[in-house]
């Protein structure tokens, strides 16, 4: 893994989800539903959804990494679980923040289908190497990313 870091600020997060809101929007797809995947594609699915115009949002908890360049052996569905029957027929745009190795992508999209009518996925940052590839991406990179909500440790209670 390359040991440079790729940095996003909150001020450079806002102007890469509008564009990739309108990388999509060009795109003609318009989804129903945005099913953002926690907990890094949180902030992308909401921001997308105003973008979009899209109001209806889900959540779908995946864990996978542990750390910095640590991960699970295979991404893992934690509960709550969307129900199937709530995406059942509709567009799906599935929101995350990076395709690293493709596989949490890969487990949503294989979570849906059959179910919704099409189910396509965008992210902030694309690893060259992620088997599961986005339909949409801001960028690529090979270097490990810093996330501005995920860079300092978790707040502890003042004294």
């Amino acid at each position: 893994m390359n040991d440079e870091r790729e940095k996003l600020s909150y001020e450079d997060f806002g102007y890469a989800v509008r564009e990739l809101a309108q990388v999509i929007k060009n795109s003609d797809y318009e989804p129903d539903i945005i099913l953002s995947i926690a907990r890094g594609g949180l902030l992308i699915g909401g921001a997308l959804g105003y973008a979009l115009g899209v109001k209806n949002t889900f959540t779908m908890s995946v864990e996978f990494y542990t750390g910095i360049n640590e991960r699970l052996a295979l991404p893992v569905v934690l509960p709550p679980v969307p129900n199937k029957v709530d995406l059942t027929g509709l567009k799906v745009l599935v929101a995350d923040d990076v395709a690293d190795t493709g596989a949490t992508l890969k487990l949503v999209r294989e979570f849906c289908a059959g179910y919704v009518a099409e189910v396509r996925s965008a992210v902030l940052y694309e690893k060259p190497h992620s088997v599961e590839k986005p339909n949409y991406a801001w960028r690529q990179t090979d270097k490990w990313i810093e996330f501005p909500w995920s860079v300092g440790p978790p707040v502890e209670k003042s004294r």
